[in-house]
């Protein structure tokens, strides 16, 4: 029967992976349309034990998974090439910067610019701990320590490694787009099986609703934005309308592919935030937002290895739940999108040069912009008139940046371009989320049919609409529940990521066993030598003063060092004694011959 269908709409995919994953997702809508309440109980309550009982899984977890990703960088193998060992990177490295973006952080960074850190400076973390007062110096270095930390390593942690074992497997074993093939090393054929296809819907379904958070968040900043310029209303044709002319751009852009649609957009957005950026940053308080970025700079520094661990035990104020561990769990949700979108751009560099650049680079560009967004609310508030920290907690989040562009010269351009960003970002965002779920249905990177690939986008866009408007706020609320819920396995998964990939490399690498390296002489000073030359010390036959190494023990392929010339102390035991040298000054790489 799926066959069928297949054949009937013209697909060219797994009828399994499209059709089960297309079924879940249209009864979860039809069961909270019909029984929102219902659903958002349920998911509610799955939720709820999440936070009430794995808070400090995900905590650690994430910082296992960075420190799992470093060590493989800085290790052995992290010369390996994801490709084949001449493939060079098909994109430069600014688009593949401004990529890295696409794939849906971008919305996150401009949602959160000015929200997060006017709320913690409103309401401090660690108050009950530490006895941070709201609104003090402090209170605004606490925001910042904690803002960064949520978008920096940890965040692009929890889609490098997802990302790198992607590309490893897809690119460096051939193997299909999907989550499944991550576990080849344990299932081997079985990934084509039952418990591969599972795997795969879970992928495919938890990736629909993890995206289509951002979608609905994204869609209540475009609205604020308009309703800040224009005054429109909360009407729910408003919004439909929101999602309708971003999901049509991105189902062209989708269409059109990754270098003529998604790279083109991102490019495009990459330089228009800078753009903004700077505006800010040369029409607000310059000196002071230079210097908060690079104090914070240092605040996060000082503050990641307490906060990597941090649980708040003690106090126990249940902060963390509708943050880091919110973050940590709606992340990994839509991490396979994002991660095997990661992994496509970026085929052809090396593991190392992966990790570096997935985590350093997104990591620098949030210290930059939430440094200058955030150092320009806390002038605003501490040397300013302030009120715009009440006017984020009162009118809601979403309203934020655009209050916070209120204070600026231009407050109309500027929030005509904020809200294109977030459009584009938004676009960015649903068109390679669409490309992904088609490889990952496909089990190939390749030309499918168009209105198949068009579907995706259609369908993420048709889902959050009817949530957003049909259901209000528990939609939304009950759509974030489900994230959180279906990202638990896949936070489980990362695990065995971890293990399959490091198997793998094994495999295709070799074990680590003796690295063979120059065997060098025993130095000593010219005062000792000349000491135990006079006591016929024997141990001066592998002795020298001028540092060397004995011939024929450098590592194949190793650099040429030329052997170095001995003082003549060195030459008088030699010749005394007649031990000859491994190798003579006069012929580097030779046999002495003598003097």
């Amino acid at each position: 029967m799926l066959l069928r269908l297949h054949d009937f709409f013209r697909l060219r995919t797994s009828p399994i992976l499209f059709f089960g994953s297309a079924a879940i997702v249209i009864g979860f809508v039809v069961l909270t349309l019909l029984m929102p309440t219902g659903m958002g109980e349920f998911f509610g309550a799955g939720s709820g034990w999440i936070y009430d009982n794995l808070g400090w899984f995900y905590i650690s977890g994430v910082t296992i998974f960075l420190i799992f990703l470093i060590y493989k960088a800085s290790g052995r193998f992290g010369r390996i090439k994801l490709g084949a060992d001449g493939d060079e990177p098909e994109h430069s490295d600014i688009a593949w910067f401004g990529m890295l973006f696409a794939a849906g952080i971008g919305t996150i960074l401009m949602f959160w610019a000015v929200a997060e850190p006017a709320n913690h400076f409103a309401n401090p973390p660690r108050e009950g701990q530490l006895g941070v007062e709201p609104r003090s110096m402090e209170a605004a270095n606490e925001a910042m320590g904690f803002t960064l930390y949520h978008f920096g390593l940890h965040t692009w942690t929890i889609f490098a490694l997802p990302g790198l074992a992607f590309a490893y497997f897809i690119y460096k074993r051939n193997l299909p787009p999907r989550v499944s093939s991550i576990f080849q090393p344990m299932l081997g054929d079985k990934i084509h099986g039952p418990i591969g296809k599972g795997i795969d819907i879970l992928a495919i379904v938890g990736t629909i609703f993890g995206v289509a958070v951002s979608i609905g968040l994204g869609t209540l900043q475009i609205h604020a934005g308009l309703a800040n310029l224009l005054g429109i209303s909360d009407s729910a044709w408003n919004f439909i309308m929101i999602i309708a002319v971003v999901t049509v751009i991105a189902t062209i852009s989708a269409v059109l592919g990754v270098d003529k649609g998604i790279k083109r957009l991102s490019n495009f957005n990459i330089w228009t935030a800078i753009a903004l950026l700077l505006f800010v940053l040369i029409t607000g308080p310059t000196v002071f937002m230079l210097r908060g970025m690079i104090e914070w700079t240092g605040v996060y520094v000082s503050m990641l290895p307490e906060l990597a661990f941090w649980n708040d035990t003690l106090a126990d104020t249940g902060w963390q739940n509708g943050w880091t561990i919110f973050y940590w769990a709606w992340t990994v949700a839509w991490a396979p999108f994002v991660g095997i979108f990661i992994a496509r751009i970026s085929r052809g560099r090396s593991v190392r040069q992966f990790v570096a650049g997935v985590l350093g680079l997104p990591t620098l560009f949030t210290i930059i912009w939430f440094g200058i967004w955030g150092a320009g609310v806390f002038d605003i508030e501490l040397n300013g008139d302030g009120g715009l920290v009440d006017t984020v907690l009162d009118d809601g989040v979403e309203g934020a940046l655009f209050a916070f562009l209120n204070e600026f010269p231009l407050a109309t351009l500027t929030s005509s371009i904020a809200i294109m960003l977030v459009g584009v970002f938004f676009v960015t965002s649903m068109d390679s989320c669409s490309l992904v779920l088609d490889d990952m249905c496909n089990g190939y990177e390749g030309k499918a049919p168009l209105h198949q690939r068009a579907f995706w986008t259609i369908a993420i866009g048709t889902i959050a609409a009817i949530l957003l408007t049909a259901t209000g706020e528990g939609g939304l609320a009950a759509l974030q529940n489900v994230a959180l819920v279906l990202g638990l396995p896949f936070f489980i998964l990362g695990y065995f990521m971890m293990y399959n990939l490091s198997r793998a490399m094994r495999e295709d690498a070799g074990e680590i066993g003796f690295l063979r390296t120059r065997r060098w002489l025993k130095t000593l000073p010219p005062e000792e030598y000349e000491r135990r030359m006079e006591e016929t010390d024997e141990s001066l036959q592998e002795a020298v003063v001028a540092p060397d190494y004995h011939e024929g023990t450098q590592p194949e392929n190793a650099p040429d060092v030329d052997h170095a010339d001995q003082p003549p102390i060195v030459e008088q035991y030699r010749v005394r004694t007649g031990d000859l040298p491994t190798v003579g000054p006069a012929q580097p790489g030779g046999p002495h011959v003598g003097r």
